[in-house]
């Protein structure tokens, strides 16, 4: 995967409609955050949040997980994912962000 690629995944996952057709998972928004922060800033850089921040400790959590994961690697697992995502959505507007990221050099 290129970087180009990832940046229009990353641009078309921001303008998902809230009640569209692709609506990725908890678990999911989690991946791209974790692989998004590893490719845009590298390991972990922050101290964990505290016990009552639940998001942000979870958040943090997926981060470290990635821990040493190449920001090349971290483009690849993020797209893969989404376009996994669209495909299984199967409608127009999937098929055309599936061809806008493969497009993207």
């Amino acid at each position: 995967m290129s970087e180009a690629q990832f940046k229009k995944a990353v641009e078309i996952v921001g303008s998902l409609p809230k009640d569209g057709p692709v609506k990725p998972s908890t678990d999911d928004q989690l991946y791209f955050y974790k692989y998004f922060k590893q490719a845009t800033i590298g390991d972990v850089n922050t101290t964990r949040p505290g016990l009552l921040d639940f998001t942000g400790k979870a958040k943090w959590d997926a981060w470290a997980e990635v821990k040493g994961t190449s920001k090349e690697e971290a483009w690849k697992k993020y797209v893969e994912r989404f376009l996994a995502i669209l495909e299984a959505a199967g409608d127009d507007a999937s098929k055309k962000h599936i061809e806008e990221i493969k497009a993207a050099a």
